[in-house]
């Protein structure tokens, strides 16, 4: 968090939640691209989708289209799925076994690790280098069978951002978990407010009666790290479909989570597809056992009903939020901690974004 935005910052037992006006209106969410999506790591794949030389997966991270391919040594490359003649796309879509990077547009070449080594009928070209071509990198990391990408050299190392999780939740070991399916859902919200929605237990007995029965509410409790957050809850009545053990809900800044429970993860990514809208992609891994049927189709089940409380909620609120008639509400100290944590870390990004397109003086 910068300084300027830390003299700023009012302790919880003070603080209002993030006013309305950011989450409406297409100038916000242009800001928010540059300042929020564009410089933090962002959960683009499952290793399971890059295992083979030329296997490719395509993303898109706030208005870059990326391109993440394993390359003929080995290693996981990421570059903007942008062809360095005509911005056209290098893939379309995920794929497997490719021996080459071929521009869609005019058909220029790269190879798997980004060097340019063919553009047909350059020839009357003069001083045309082609080794001087290469697609430009961008970070790219593997963690816990994800993977993560960062457009903007000036991140938080990935090692502080998601370090500790692997060991808090131990003996549970997310990297045994294989991928099972992907969820998506459209919702009419601003992609904050999913967000800020996941960030409390708050309001656990009152959307959710399947799932506060299946938490400890009382010993809810939220630990809030530099660059995440984590709520915990033991498990109680929740023998068939967990298990014995505890809940974590880790959110990592700024737009993922991570579901753990005994046996499972559910990845969650939040992606805005416009100021009142947005998409949440649900990815389920398991560990493969011999109940697994049977808890899989349990937790699928169980998920859905409360995702769509969560649908109808948030709903409801970006309404609220775009009435006229509300700004911002006072924080509830004991069960909303995560929510000041993140909206204080927006409130940094946007400072930061501001002080960085100041206008130049004389």
């Amino acid at each position: 968090m910068s300084s300027r935005a830390a003299d700023a910052v009012l302790p919880l037992e003070l603080s209002e939640a993030l006013h309305s006006r950011f989450y409406r209106g297409d100038t916000v969410l242009t800001m928010e691209k540059r300042a929020v999506f564009s410089r933090s790591w962002q959960l683009v794949a499952h290793q399971g989708l890059l295992v083979e030389p030329g296997d490719h997966v395509v993303e898109q991270v706030g208005d870059v289209p990326v391109l993440i391919v394993r390359g003929a040594d080995g290693v996981l490359r990421a570059f903007p799925n942008v062809c360095r003649h005509r911005a056209g796309p290098l893939a379309y879509c995920n794929g497997k076994g490719a021996r080459a990077l071929h521009c869609k547009y005019h058909g220029w070449s790269y190879s798997l690790e980004g060097q340019l080594r063919s553009a047909p009928e350059m020839q009357d070209a003069k001083d045309f280098d082609m080794s001087s071509i290469r697609l430009p990198p961008l970070q790219v990391k593997q963690w816990q069978g994800l993977v993560f990408v960062a457009l903007s050299p000036d991140v938080a190392p990935f090692d502080e951002v998601y370090g500790g999780i692997a060991e808090r939740i131990s003996p549970i070991d997310l990297s045994a978990m294989q991928f099972f399916r992907r969820d998506s859902y459209d919702i009419a919200c601003n992609w904050k407010v999913y967000i800020d929605n996941f960030l409390e237990g708050y309001h656990l007995p009152h959307v959710h009666p399947g799932l506060s029965r299946v938490l400890d509410y009382r010993a809810y409790d939220t630990t809030l790290l530099p660059w995440k957050s984590l709520q915990h809850s033991p498990l109680r009545n929740a023998g068939d479909l967990y298990g014995e053990g505890d809940a974590f809900y880790y959110f990592v800044y700024p737009n993922v989570m991570l579901n753990i429970l005994p046996g499972r993860l559910q990845t969650n990514r939040v992606l805005p597809n416009g100021p009142d809208r947005c998409r949440v992609e649900f990815d389920y891994f398991y560990l493969q056992d011999q109940s697994a049927p049977q808890r899989i189709a349990a937790d699928q089940s169980f998920s859905d009903e409360v995702q769509q409380e969560d649908v109808d909620i948030c709903e409801a609120v970006q309404k609220g939020l775009m009435s006229g008639t509300y700004e911002a509400g006072r924080l509830c100290p004991k069960r909303e901690s995560g929510l000041w944590h993140f909206h204080n870390q927006l409130r940094a990004a946007y400072a930061d974004d501001a002080a960085r397109h100041l206008p130049d003086t004389v």
